[in-house]
């Protein structure tokens, strides 16, 4: 009995870390991109279609993955403010 069991704990584990490490490797290809980008549209898909407001991303999540470029925009639209103000 424990050996069965055992063997399903060690064999989940391994295959968490195996998926864990073929995914770190392949998310950076091309054929990891495109199917990131398949993903994301299906996900979309079941969004529009049944109302899902649970797959809803915020409006500013790209700022989470790309800092220096929000930062950068922050600048620039705090000089046209200034600008415009005077």
């Amino acid at each position: 009995m424990f050996d069965s069991v055992y063997f399903w704990a060690i064999s989940s584990i391994a295959s968490a870390l195996l998926g864990a490490a073929a995914l770190a490797y392949i998310k950076d290809t091309k054929l990891g991109i495109w199917g990131y980008r398949q993903f994301d549209k299906a996900l979309d898909l079941l969004r529009d279609k049944y109302h899902i407001h649970a797959l809803d991303q915020p409006s500013d999540a790209w700022r989470s993955q790309e800092p220096e470029i929000a930062a950068k925009i922050d600048e620039l639209e705090a000089r046209i403010k200034r600008l415009e103000d005077r």
